[in-house]
């Protein structure tokens, strides 16, 4: 027997215009906890899904204890001793808490029937060593999303996995979950077992892991040891950044004349297991940068000023009033609109033409006694297209036709239809091209030069540098720091991101 339980080499994936795995390799070894993190997008749980089984690779192969093995499905790994466990638990909300826990491997009585009694009883005691003191005959449905992770832990645990694979476990967790969690996992390290633990969480991979794994752009950038390893550096490397070698002396600031009232105040944001306490500041006529790797929280910051995100507590005002419904349309009539990162499922409506979609929100501001003209729609269609310089044959072409960038244009312009006095734009740039991104970043300058307020969420360092008045950059749900004039760079920007002891979001 190898100390190589089960290695990946070569492994490509691809799926219609996209590599997700570019010949990438990976070793877990025995009595190890190798950790694996990269952004959102790098092909993590791609690579995940190909070694449990739920994948096939196009090309490579993978090999457990040293004999190439492929696997057709998860039944196929879960065979060979490799498991993986997901936050959403994979389990079955309908059935027992025992049943999931013991699925297909209930003890049995006479005749070969399941001995209720027993497993109830067994249930109850593997659990209570993960902290989980529940009565185990109830639906599994009954326990919160944090308990349901270890249930599934549990159970992989309990079949004797000898490869743990743990994809983002504590994204639901609270404190105390998370530490049952840990303990479990320096258990099977003692034990033997090699482990994938899956994460963006810096401080959860520095207190797990024992290897790293870094993927970028669906390629391997990093492999190695966790010893030595600074957490800038990691950061860096995550994020495709070289730091300078020593860090250049921020000059004092000069006297400042008072600054104008902010037009929106966010104060005290908090969401369990995502916000903490997160309060920032909008004026008129600036772009405010939110930075932070994935999981710190800022689409939730956004989408919670918005009235996306119900909230456990905070306030949000706008022009000095608060916004007592806490709901998108509340939010749209004091003047905030929000472009999500996601503009496929939270933006356009495929189906229909870019006259409709940009035309979409600005419907009652464009309707007189509940009519619709449509002679004024046509006229503010015509306006934004030309203002924005959108690249269509006719407004009435399908917006599913146009580019990456175009339809990220037509977004913005149903924004702008509605006169908005706030916008919150969560990654507008990303995944268009250069010449489309420099046109976006242009008009946000133009944007904010006639007084409108800018919220920019973005995962490019350069742009938070180049495009923004002061940036806050955020990590695992709480403010790790504001930056302002010179003190926006690269090298400060990482360096908050990497920060070590962030506020860990609410546990209620």
């Amino acid at each position: 027997m190898t100390d190589r339980a089960l290695e990946a080499a070569g492994i490509l994936k691809t799926f219609p215009g996209t590599v997700a795995l570019d010949h990438v390799s990976l070793t877990l070894a025995r009595g190890e906890v190798h950790a694996l993190t990269g952004e959102n997008g790098v092909g993590k749980s791609t690579l995940v899904k190909i070694l449990s089984g739920v994948h096939r690779p196009d090309a490579g192969r993978l090999r457990r204890d040293g004999e190439v093995v492929r696997f057709g499905s998860p039944l196929d790994a879960r065979r060979s001793g490799v498991m993986a466990v997901h936050h959403d638990g994979a389990l079955i909300p309908s059935l027992s808490i025992a049943r999931n826990l013991f699925a297909g491997a209930e003890p049995k009585g006479r005749f070969g029937l399941i001995d209720l009694a027993r497993m109830n009883d067994q249930a109850a005691e593997v659990l209570a060593g993960y902290g989980l003191r529940v009565d185990v005959r109830r639906p599994l449905a009954t326990l919160d999303p944090g308990a349901r992770t270890l249930v599934a832990l549990a159970r992989a645990v309990t079949a004797g996995a000898e490869v743990l694979i743990l994809d983002e476990p504590t994204a639901e967790m609270a404190p105390r979950q998370i530490e049952a969690l840990f303990r479990v996992v320096a258990g099977q390290r003692e034990r033997g077992r090699a482990v994938l633990y899956v994460s963006h969480r810096l401080d959860e991979l520095y207190r797990l892991g024992d290897r790293l794994t870094v993927l970028r752009g669906g390629r391997v950038v990093h492999s190695g040891p966790f010893a030595g390893l600074e957490r800038r550096a990691l950061v860096s490397i995550m994020l495709g950044r070289r730091l300078p070698r020593v860090s250049p002396a921020v000059p004092e600031a000069a006297a400042e004349t008072p600054a104008d009232p902010p037009y929106l105040r966010a104060t005290g944001l908090t969401r369990r297991h995502a916000l903490a306490d997160v309060s920032l500041e909008l004026r008129e006529g600036e772009v405010l940068g939110l930075g932070g790797l994935l999981g710190a929280g800022r689409s939730e910051t956004a989408k919670a000023i918005a009235g996306a995100l119900t909230l456990d507590a905070g306030q949000v005002t706008v022009a000095g009033a608060p916004l007592r419904r806490r709901s998108i349309a509340g939010a749209i009539r004091a003047g905030v609109g929000l472009l999500p990162e996601n503009r496929a499922v939270e933006g356009i409506i495929p189906s229909l033409s870019v006259r409709d979609n940009i035309a979409l929100a600005a419907l009652p501001r464009l309707s007189r006694f509940g009519l619709v003209s449509g002679a004024r729609i046509d006229r503010v269609v015509e306006t934004f297209m030309r203002r924005l310089r959108i690249k269509a044959t006719s407004p009435l072409q399908k917006v599913a036709e146009l580019s990456s960038g175009n339809q990220q244009k037509v977004l913005l312009a149903r924004w702008l239809a509605m006169q908005p006095k706030v916008l919150l734009l969560d990654e507008p740039t990303r995944g268009i091209d250069v010449g489309a991104k420099a046109q976006l970043r242009d008009l946000l300058d133009e944007l904010a030069v006639a007084g409108l307020a800018i919220l920019l969420i973005s995962s490019d360092l350069e742009e938070l540098v180049s495009g923004c008045d002061r940036v806050v950059v955020l990590r695992d749900g709480a403010v790790a720091a504001e930056l302002t004039g010179l003190e926006i760079t690269e090298e400060r920007i990482i360096t908050a991101m990497a920060s070590a002891g962030g506020v860990p979001p609410a546990d209620g």
